[in-house]
């Protein structure tokens, strides 16, 4: 599993230094159409195909750019997002160790919920999949999802989120780009201060995944054209891929069935988005909003929001006002991830060994990248002290329900 990791992304260098963000990429008609046809043409989830929180994956499972029953290996992962929407092998292969380490079997994840018979040595029962990876992978403040405690899931559209994002991208020319998903993150995340007693904003899924939730809607859903050749999403390529129907404001949702627009267009092989470019989305959006950087929640009860200091966490390697420089951001985010693994681990693993150390080269391999400011450990007894206080954190089973 460790070397797996290695090779994955290793492999996936060469294109992170081809790419040139704030370059306008060129257009290949050719090389970027996406098919939805033939052997890639829509199928309908059946009773046991797993659907879950992400509209990507989901349409993905779909149209057969992953396995259509949902379950998929670290390299179907890492293969299909690159051949759907252009994901960089460096981003694809993390996020698919990650997700095989937190919600599946170390060598493969469902994009739903729980699947039997996914199983390896030392798990403490079935991995739950992404619709059960809440605080691990997935958290609150989605774009269309809604928070876990407030809603009793954490994977189906809300439809009221989805219609106020796309009421925004029609206020600017029928056009959901990366300032309108910024702003309406910034109205999402006061949201769940104000509605959801246990909002908790954790390491990974609120400062690394987070952002990547947000940026992945523009930065791969927007269809590419010589005219747009960085992406323009439409409302009705929006509604296709969240499986919504109708018009606005009576949009009718139907779970499981995002599918790929006709006529739709990736990213350019010289632009796959890669770790350095969610990156510099992830710091765009927080020197706009530097809120979405504070790890913490409410404590208990709605606008008790309380975050966590980062200098005091860190011995002073992250403070708040150098968690806004370079690639800081990210940085501290999937470093803290590291450095709480092993609490979450030990609820998913009788042996965490091969867990930690594949997930220790796979950060380290994008820190590293990243030239990230080194943290060889966090205040423990700070860590324990501050994240008690938070319900969100402390309530959540190993299942991903409270």
């Amino acid at each position: 599993m460790v070397e797996l990791a290695k090779r994955a992304v290793a492999e996936g260098h060469e294109i992170a230094r081809r790419q040139a963000p704030g370059v306008v990429p060129p257009f290949n008609a050719t090389e970027q159409y996406v098919s939805n046809q033939g052997q890639y043409v829509f199928v309908a989830p059946g009773p046991t195909d797993q659907r879950g929180p992400c509209p990507g994956l989901n349409a993905m499972a779909n149209h057969g750019y992953l396995p259509h029953s949902g379950v998929g290996t670290i390299d179907e992962f890492i293969n299909g997002t690159g051949a759907a929407f252009g994901m960089g092998s460096d981003l694809a292969s993390f996020l698919a160790v990650y997700g095989s380490i937190f919600d599946g079997d170390l060598t493969s994840y469902s994009i739903g919920g729980p699947v039997a018979g996914l199983t390896v040595a030392g798990l403490l029962g079935d991995p739950q999949g992404l619709s059960g990876s809440h605080n691990k992978y997935e958290g609150d403040v989605s774009p269309t999802r809604g928070d876990l405690f407030e809603y009793g899931n954490d994977y189906l559209v809300q439809v009221s989120q989805f219609s106020a994002l796309y009421e925004l991208g029609q206020q600017n020319g029928d056009s959901i780009d990366l300032q309108v998903l910024t702003e309406y993150r910034a109205t999402r995340f006061q949201q769940s201060i104000s509605n959801n007693p246990y909002f908790f904003n954790a390491p990974f899924s609120g400062v690394v995944a987070s952002p990547a939730a947000w940026s992945f809607i523009y930065r791969f859903m927007a269809n590419k054209s010589s005219e747009y050749p960085e992406g323009l999403l439409t409302g009705d390529v929006f509604k296709s891929f969240y499986s919504i129907t109708g018009d606005y404001p009576n949009f009718q949702y139907t779970p499981g069935y995002e599918s790929f627009p006709n006529n739709w267009y990736k990213r350019n092989p010289v632009d796959f988005y890669t770790i350095p470019y969610l990156s510099m989305d992830a710091a765009t959006m927080t020197q706009q909003h530097p809120e979405f950087l504070s790890l913490g929640g409410n404590t208990g009860k709605t606008n008790t929001f309380t975050g966590v200091d980062p200098q005091n966490l860190t011995g002073g390697v992250y403070t708040s006002s150098n968690l806004l420089q370079g690639n800081n951001a990210l940085c501290y985010g999937l470093e803290l991830s590291l450095m709480e693994s092993p609490d979450i681990l030990s609820g998913l693993y009788s042996d965490d060994n091969a867990a930690l150390d594949a997930l220790g080269t796979a950060i380290n391999e994008a820190t590293g990248a990243l030239g990230c400011p080194q943290l060889s450990a966090i205040n423990e007894g700070q860590f324990a002290s501050d994240f008690a206080q938070y319900p969100g954190y402390t309530k959540l089973s190993s299942t991903g329900t409270y």
